[in-house]
């Protein structure tokens, strides 16, 4: 295994590894509002800005982050999305009211694609109290509680950085999971075929890679399977025998929704930052298509 590659924490079935369990519903958070720094992390490939939802409303109190600037670095080789150096993303959460001891609250519209990628930046980068609103912005609005148009103006925190306290691989870990462990792709079916691709120059997958679509995480109202049901579907795809497993998708995104579910299912897993645009960067890389 590459030097790229973390060692796994151990498995303890309990759906969760955090110091506290990842996800909270609207209810919960409503009663902990005024205890929790909330970040509201809404983002869409392709636009338009999450910045412009968060204006329309938000949950009273949160600070916007944007997932293009905060969350990941300038694209390059390290794909679409890289993750941020250590001091950037310390600066972005210090904006945002995070300190060392906040709990802190990410949400989106719904299926938590982008608050997932807030949740594993902060917990990479050493933050141990972070939780998802299950359902996001839209099961807070359905449950009637209480929305601003204000921007907030967080006292700026004390948050430092530490990465790595979760595990990540590079290109030459993510191939030999591929071989030796399992490999989630969590992109949809028709990407991972290589049948379509939207937004990356190449279409396929890394080969020996098992698809695994984000989507099939959450139900219709945008929140998580619960943990027995996910627990099934990720043993259907070999990750609960799995000795190691390793997740990506097209820039690390997704990725890491599945890597909550994983959580979720209690399930270790490790991210691939680059995902499948980083993979691409380098044409000696080989590319599989098909089911």
């Amino acid at each position: 295994m590459s030097t790229g590659h973390q060692p796994l924490p151990e498995r303890d079935g309990s759906g969760h590894t955090d110091e506290v369990r990842p996800l909270i519903d609207a209810q919960g958070l409503a009663r902990l509002r005024d205890q929790a720094v909330i970040l509201d992390v809404r983002w869409r490939l392709g636009g338009p800005p999450g910045v412009e939802a968060y204006r329309a409303g938000h949950i009273p109190g949160a600070a916007y982050v944007d997932l293009d600037t905060e969350l990941a670095a300038r694209p390059g080789a390290g794909g679409r999305h890289p993750l941020p150096a250590a001091a950037d993303f310390q600066a972005a959460m210090r904006r945002a009211g995070v300190s060392d001891d906040s709990l802190v609250v990410v949400y989106d519209d719904a299926d938590a694609t982008s608050a997932a990628r807030a949740w594993w930046c902060l917990r990479y980068f050493g933050h141990p109290r972070v939780r998802v609103l299950d359902g996001g912005f839209t099961a807070w609005t359905r449950a009637g509680l209480p929305v601003a148009t204000e921007s907030a103006a967080p006292e700026p925190g004390g948050f430092t950085a530490r990465p790595g306290t979760l595990p990540v691989v590079d290109a030459e870990g993510a191939a030999a999971l591929a071989k030796a462990g399992v490999l989630l792709d969590a992109r949809a079916a028709e990407r991972f075929r290589g049948e379509v691709e939207p937004v990356d120059p190449v279409a396929g997958h890394i080969p020996g890679a098992v698809n695994a679509p984000t989507w099939a995480n959450v139900g219709g109202d945008g929140r998580f399977l619960p943990p027995a049901v996910l627990r099934e579907r990720f043993a259907a795809l070999g990750a609960t025998d799995a000795a190691d497993v390793a997740v990506y998708c097209g820039s690390g995104v997704t990725a890491a929704h599945e890597i909550l579910a994983l959580t979720l299912a209690g399930v270790p897993a490790a991210l691939y930052p680059p995902s499948w645009s980083g993979w691409i960067t380098d044409p000696s890389r080989p590319v599989a298509k098909g089911a």
